[in-house]
């Protein structure tokens, strides 16, 4: 496609980087009318809040009939949060995956615990969303990704969320498309300033409940944090690295933890020609969130929610020569003059986004957009990076980690019909 007619056809000669319908067409609504029961396996912060979410936002496609956890303050958590009429409690995920009524299970549970879990429900014949990273190891990603090909009519959706929102699709098609340009550096942190610490009631319980504390149970900052911009890099490029290097150490928080308190990840990929570098502390929250994806055409910055387009001049010429020609509305800069906002409307959280993809790929059959291979793909990046993190090194990466064949995720793999839900 020409430049010029790519600029018009994208929205930005009616002012602004914004969605049309043509972009949002992934979200539609699928038609079916059938209530899937769920069961939640682990009902900490996150798996309580998706409770929450599915009660309030998809009451017409998921009934929460199950909850399980082996604490007792999750239990107590979970009687003062559902109606127990309604809802059975388990403290043994294998009991509630006994039981022939639940569809589809949750599972947000301790990392170290997902692959032994989801292959459980897996086989138990349930739908799966997995909380992320997959797995904790290669092994783990590999073996449930041949797992999942091999179960063609059950769904597992892997818990990266944030890449569901509109936003980052429409990144992700700025990116594809060669609006960007020749993308050489991708800059990512994600920091904050705390100790990361979630308050202990029994001091026997520190490990169960600070799991993210101990390299036995986790995979630290790269896995909870940075696995997130991993992921969508991966996605959107289709791109897998071909080294990973880490340095960091527990440089401010002398209190017991084993994962690091300040990491840096260096990914190198050989194609398409490009640097990935991935941050997070815990002693400085300034940036945040910052997700900044660098072409020779222009960058785009990314927060979760709002993201805003800075050309390089040349581009920024040719845009206001776009615009000047199309007699349209002025383009919406931002507040620096310097660059256009790609969202003028107030999006909801990704899991929202994530759980409409989730039904659609239930219902119709297809992968989920976020799934066994590209989720597996991730998490054995994040193996990876903790690796050099930890024991040091570069650390390559070897043909059997391959998970994504060719340009199309799991195409070869007999999953689904090889498609995925954006496909139809």
């Amino acid at each position: 496609m020409d430049r010029r007619d790519f600029i018009k056809n994208s929205s930005l000669g009616t002012g602004a980087l914004l969605f049309t319908g043509a972009a949002l067409s992934g979200f539609a609504h699928t038609v079916n009318d059938k209530v899937y029961r769920v069961g939640v396996i682990g009902f900490g912060d996150r798996g309580s809040g998706l409770y929450s979410l599915l009660s309030r936002e998809f009451k017409d496609k998921f009934e929460v009939v199950a909850v399980c956890d082996p604490l007792d303050m999750r239990i107590d958590r979970a009687r003062k949060m559902t109606d127990t009429h309604k809802v059975k409690i388990y403290r043994d995920h294998r009991e509630l995956l006994d039981n022939k009524k639940i569809d589809v299970v949750i599972i947000a549970t301790p990392l170290n615990t997902h692959y032994e879990i989801a292959r459980h429900a897996l086989e138990a014949g349930k739908h799966v969303m997995l909380e992320k990273a997959m797995a904790f190891t290669p092994d783990q990603a590999l073996s449930l990704a041949g797992i999942a090909a091999n179960h063609p009519r059950q769904t597992l959706q892997i818990g990266h969320q944030y890449r569901y929102s509109p936003l980052y699709y429409k990144v992700k098609n700025m990116i594809q498309q060669g609006y960007l340009g020749k993308v050489t550096q991708i800059d990512a942190r994600w920091d904050r300033n705390s100790n990361w610490r979630r308050p202990v009631p029994d001091p026997k319980l520190e490990r169960k409940i600070n799991w993210r504390m101990y390299r036995e149970y986790s995979g630290g900052l790269p896995a909870e944090l940075l696995s997130h911009q991993i992921d969508f890099v991966n996605w959107a490029f289709g791109s897998l690295p071909s080294t990973i290097y880490g340095t960091g150490g527990i440089d401010r928080f002398k209190d017991g933890r084993e994962t690091f308190d300040n990491v840096q990840v260096n990914f190198r990929y050989d194609d398409p020609g490009m640097i990935g570098n991935f941050g997070a502390t815990c002693s400085n929250q300034h940036d945040g969130y910052s997700f900044r994806i660098k072409g020779s055409k222009g960058m785009v910055s990314l927060l979760v929610h709002d993201g805003i387009f800075f050309p390089e001049p040349e581009t920024r010429k040719e845009l206001e020569e776009v615009d000047g020609v199309s007699g349209a509305t002025k383009l919406t800069w931002n507040h620096d003059k310097k660059g256009i906002k790609l969202v003028d409307s107030k999006l909801k959280d990704g899991s929202f986004y994530a759980f409409q993809d989730f039904y659609k790929a239930i219902s119709e059959n297809v992968l989920p957009d976020s799934n066994a291979f590209t989720g597996g793909t991730t998490a054995i990046c994040v193996a990876l990076a903790n690796d050099s993190l930890y024991n040091g090194g570069i650390k390559p990466w070897k043909p059997e980690y391959n998970l994504i064949p060719g340009d199309h995720v799991g195409k070869t793999a007999g999953h689904h019909q090889g498609k995925t839900s954006k496909e139809g």
